[in-house]
């Protein structure tokens, strides 16, 4: 199984958050939590306001908004 965080709104293009390489698939769900503590601040910069995870294609929760 892999889990995903997904743009849920936002002024962002997937293909640039492809670029900067702020689309991955994680192991577990611990890893991906870590991820987005670290990397929220990126996808804010680059037009992303809300993320949902997901695993495989079951919400697991969200969305949940990246702005403090």
């Amino acid at each position: 199984m892999s889990y995903a965080w997904r743009p849920e709104s936002g002024a962002y293009t997937l293909s640039e958050l492809e670029d900067e390489g702020l689309l991955h698939r994680f192991e577990d769900q611990a890893a991906a939590e870590e991820w987005l503590g670290i990397f929220y601040g990126d996808l804010l910069e680059h037009g992303v306001a809300e993320v949902s995870l997901y695993e495989e294609d079951r919400l697991i929760y969200g969305p949940m908004s990246l702005h403090p």
